[in-house]
């Protein structure tokens, strides 16, 4: 067994585990893959274990294999942020900000959660996309996002090293037309009983959240609608088809975009929105700035 482990044929392990092979791993590191097998043979030479097994055409992670890429994956995320704080992210250009968002978190929303960082720093280059939670997860695990934002905290059951940081719980409000709410506000929220609403997809946070409000209390709206896109629903509400339903924190957002009325709070219902990070000590001043600031309003 060696004194001192050689860090480049981890990293390599550390690639080849984390892409699923070395195909893909070669693609990665723009290496053949013949030098990166080599790389790591020598590795598993060193420490004297077999850290993949083949299974058919792919290989798979030996028991060994498992603790060297726990392993590998803390030294080479604390490597990361080592190089960050050393460098104190002092570029000469804008600090870029690379975020994904979970496509159930409403604009608005992504917008007031990231406001932080623009207040904090003077230049940022933003870079956002979207996509379901589990493939943003896997890409915050190849350092693709420096943050993610989701409605809900990180699936501990993914493989993936991931640190969630709670950034707002806002209680839900149903907002209208101006004309909507008025005939509906006396006795709210009763009078959600067979009115019309336009609600998030059933696998959203807020719609499982609305959904056990409306069983709780035993009533029964119309559903109007469902939409993935929380833009289309609010663009839909604001022409009177139905009620929808958003954080209360919005409402002055609503009310210029949309035209809309606040027309109540629902009690005990709240939308919670999370960063998650792969850092546990975040270095990235944008990151930082984002996660130390929590809102309740």
């Amino acid at each position: 067994m060696p004194s001192f482990l050689n860090f480049q044929h981890l990293y390599y392990f550390w690639i080849v585990a984390r892409e699923g092979g070395i195909s893909r791993a070669s693609e990665t590191l723009d290496l053949s893959a013949s030098t990166i097998s080599a790389q790591v043979s020598r590795l598993e030479k060193a420490l004297e274990v077999k850290l993949f097994h083949r299974v058919g055409r792919n290989i798979r992670l030996t028991d060994a294999g498992h603790v060297a890429f726990r392993y590998a994956e803390e030294i080479f995320v604390l490597g990361r942020e080592l190089t960050h704080a050393i460098q104190g992210w002092h570029t000469q250009g804008p600090v870029v900000l690379q975020v994904g968002i979970a496509e159930a978190v409403p604009k608005l929303v992504v917008t007031r959660l990231l406001q932080p960082a623009f207040s904090k720093l003077s230049a940022i280059r933003l870079i956002c996309r979207e996509d379901r939670p589990d493939h943003l997860l896997t890409e915050l695990a190849l350092h693709h996002f420096d943050i993610l934002i989701l409605d809900t905290p990180a699936d501990r059951t993914i493989r993936i090293q991931a640190f969630n940081h709670l950034l707002a719980e806002w209680q839900i409000a149903f907002f209208g037309t101006p004309e909507l709410v008025a005939l509906l506000e006396p006795d709210f929220p009763r009078s959600l009983e067979a009115a019309p609403v336009l609600l998030p997809t059933a696998d959203s946070s807020i719609r499982r959240r609305l959904d056990r409000f409306f069983e709780e209390h035993s009533i029964q709206p119309h559903l109007a609608g469902e939409f993935e896109d929380s833009a289309l629903m609010k663009a839909f509400g604001e022409t009177g088809v139905g009620l929808f339903p958003a954080p209360v924190a919005l409402t002055r957002e609503l009310e210029r975009q949309y035209g809309a009325k606040l027309l109540g709070k629902l009690d005990d219902c709240t939308a919670r929105y999370y960063a998650v990070t792969v850092e546990r000590h975040l270095t990235h001043p944008a990151v930082a700035a984002i996660c130390s600031r929590r809102s309740d309003s």
